[in-house]
């Protein structure tokens, strides 16, 4: 096994990445990291393609010249967007985006009816509405833009009246007949929810008090963490990147282009972990 031991480059336009970022290092927990939020600049969900294609490359340019020898884009719009150009940009670097993994997961998930909630940019794109009926046309898929919920969760609000207002405005037509959003069946609108954006994993407890969950009665709930997170470690170990176990200790380097202290303070829910130094860079 190769005893590369340079950090694995992890970015995103906020901080929803540190839910990738969590789930990587629970797969993968003798590699190091280097993360990039771009919170000067988000959300990526609201500008066009070009402008996140811009963006993409420079956030990516910055953790390529620090020497990863793998960049994970963990960000949905950005993945949607920009993941090819990055691909051409930085090969033969392996490069990995998060729309691929967790739309495999959702179509091997769902039983007919699909509701991607994800950013505007996304939703428009239509990534993951392909590639899912390319998995699997027999599918109903739904998608809903949700742009206060990036909002939301950079400001560390993940439950409470606002949130649940929020949240209960996006499944609005989608969540079945009872009056407060309620419990959805297998036979209701959607029987799957696949959460799109990297950002919305933390709203995982208020759904499911939304949703409601009985035995014989779930929606299931997909995001591409720890789908990203198997297909990385797949890649390593077959492109022999893999850093040999107990090697070296494992570091994690965190950079953020705006607001560090508020990076440092609400970022610790999304990684799960408390956050030590953030270094601020310009792009």
């Amino acid at each position: 096994m190769n005893t590369d031991s340079s950090p694995i480059g992890v970015f995103n336009s906020g901080m929803g990445g540190l839910t990738v970022l969590r789930a990587l290092r629970k797969q993968l927990p003798g590699e190091s990291f280097l993360y990039l939020g771009d919170t000067a600049r988000l959300p990526y969900g609201t500008k066009s393609a070009a402008t996140v294609q811009r963006y993409a490359l420079q956030a990516a340019r910055i953790l390529v010249d620090r020497g990863v020898k793998a960049l994970v884009v963990a960000c949905n719009t950005a993945s949607a967007v920009a993941l090819a150009s990055l691909q051409r940009q930085f090969a033969p670097l392996p490069v990995l985006g998060v729309v691929e993994p967790g739309a495999q997961v959702a179509a091997a998930t769902c039983r007919r009816r699909i509701l991607v909630l994800a950013t505007e940019s996304t939703v428009n794109g239509g990534a993951y509405q392909r590639r899912l009926l390319t998995l699997r046309p027999d599918l109903q898929v739904f998608a809903r833009p949700c742009p206060l919920l990036v909002a939301l969760a950079e400001e560390g609000r993940h439950s409470g009246p606002l949130v649940t207002l929020a949240l209960q405005q996006y499944l609005e037509g989608f969540a079945g007949p009872t009056p407060s959003v309620g419990r959805v069946s297998p036979d209701g609108p959607f029987d799957t929810l696949l959460l799109g954006c990297t950002h919305f994993p933390v709203f995982r407890d208020a759904l499911r008090d939304l949703l409601g969950e009985t035995e014989n009665s779930a929606v299931a709930l997909v995001d591409s963490a720890e789908t990203t997170a198997h297909a990385l470690a797949d890649h390593l170990k077959s492109g022999d990147l893999a850093v040999a176990p107990a090697d070296v200790e494992p570091t994690l380097a965190l950079m953020a282009t705006d607001g560090i202290d508020r990076f440092r303070r609400v970022g610790g829910y999304f990684l799960g972990d408390r956050l030590s130094a953030v270094e601020l860079v310009d792009l």
